[in-house]
């Protein structure tokens, strides 16, 4: 019997990984389906959230990119359900020449990127500002809708318990939760986010810009709902939301995109991501046994396939082509 402490993407994507290898496997948590990946926004962008001397995180991130169309694949075929994976890719854009500079320091780390005038920005996009400046496209950066990617691996039929789990559990995968119980280094980093509603789909890309050094990006749905995101506070487990994120969010977004004024501000919520001291994830075992999936920190969505794959192959066994010694636990005790 396998059981996971946590229900989020990374406990239930982990469950159906090892029931599809044939155990038995249960999951625990009293909110399953909630958690960092509920609020998400669900970009998966390989290089865009990387910083000087974290290329091994980079290598696991693109790694687990790469997983993600056979993933996004095999869930749609199990539940029938659509998990929104869509490949247009990423435009950055800025506003102002200072803007412009930050847009080239962010997208530098990126591959395959075309620089684009703002003229060829709004060929793409036609309701980006005139004012736009110029920015890039990145290909390679796709996303998903992770609250389909939540609903199918419910609807994968692995057995969750809204309960809290048992002291003995085989994984543990409990995003912020897991710092009480396995006293790691995991602490809640909060992020504010809004979503609004259009007639129909105002941009097909996602958009990634700067306005009046103000930084904002903008997820668009194929049903017409745009996700704007998205603050980083170092707040405990404060999950208020702020007139002010509010405010810092819509004003760079509406600068960029002056059209999403007139759209239904639907949702404003906050969410808990599970951070670490060095920003990387925690996955591998403990001096007890227990195995730790955790701390994934901006990209719990996009680690979501390798994670799974990582753990059920600690489980099982099996031999992997992952290196996973960058992400070990003890790497904090040896600190």
């Amino acid at each position: 019997m396998i059981t996971i402490a946590g229900g989020g993407l990374i406990g239930l994507a982990i469950a159906w990984r090892c029931a599809r290898r044939g155990l038995d496997v249960t999951v625990y948590d009293p909110t399953p389906g909630g958690g960092a990946g509920f609020v998400a926004a669900g970009m998966l962008a390989p290089d865009g959230e990387i910083r000087p001397g974290e290329e091994p995180l980079q290598a696991l991130l693109r790694a687990s990119a790469a997983r993600w169309p056979a993933f996004a694949a095999e869930l749609a075929e199990a539940t029938g359900v659509d998990v929104g994976y869509r490949t247009e890719g990423t435009l950055f854009v800025a506003l102002t020449d200072d803007d412009l500079a930050a847009v080239r320091r962010e997208a530098r780390a990126a591959h395959n990127l075309v620089p684009l005038t703002g003229r060829e920005l709004r060929e793409l996009e036609p309701m980006l500002s005139p004012r736009v400046r110029g920015g890039a496209y990145s290909p390679g950066d796709h996303q998903v809708d992770p609250r389909k990617v939540l609903l199918a691996l419910i609807k994968t039929g692995v057995r969750v318990i809204p309960e809290s789990a048992p002291k003995s559990v085989t994984v543990v995968a409990a995003g912020v939760g897991s710092a009480a119980l396995t006293g790691l280094p995991v602490r809640p980093v909060k992020g504010q986010l809004l979503r609004l509603r259009a007639p129909r789909p105002p941009v097909r890309h996602v958009i990634r810009g700067y306005a009046n050094t103000r930084a904002v990006y903008v997820v668009p749905r194929a049903d017409g709902e745009l996700v704007v995101g998205a603050t980083e506070e170092e707040r405990g487990a404060d999950t208020t939301v702020t007139v002010g994120a509010v405010l810092d969010l819509l004003r760079p977004a509406a600068d960029l995109l002056p059209g999403i004024a007139e759209f239904a501000l639907t949702e404003t919520l906050a969410g808990l991501r599970p951070g670490t001291p060095d920003n990387a994830p925690i996955i591998g075992r403990l001096p007890t046994g227990v195995i730790v999936a955790t701390g994934h920190f901006r990209n719990g969505v996009l680690l979501t396939p390798v994670t799974a794959d990582a753990v059920a192959d600690l489980i099982t066994g099996s031999g992997s082509d992952l290196d996973l010694r960058p992400f070990r636990p003890e790497r904090f005790a040896e600190a």
